[in-house]
């Protein structure tokens, strides 16, 4: 049986190990919160893409390649796209 394990030295010897162990994390939390942002970034634009989209005529979207009825889920079909490269 080793005696400094059973001291109060050794809980202090842990105690100061802690935050070490513990600090890891933190770069991996800061990378998805900035995803994340970064994500909220994008659909904010397409939110305006959208904006200012609809106040276009459906003969000038047909001329850009987009419907009226599917002009939301295809701007955010190009965030979700642009995701994954």
């Amino acid at each position: 049986m080793n005696t400094y394990e059973n001291s109060p030295y050794s809980e202090h010897a842990q105690d100061n190990a802690s935050p070490a162990r513990h600090a890891r994390p933190l770069p991996k939390l800061a990378a998805r919160i900035s995803d994340w942002f970064h994500t909220c970034a994008k659909y904010y634009a397409a939110a305006a893409a959208y904006e200012q989209l609809s106040r276009l005529s459906d003969a000038e979207l047909r001329r850009r390649g987009l419907d009226r009825s599917t002009l939301a889920r295809d701007l955010c079909g190009l965030i979700d796209r642009s995701a994954q490269h």
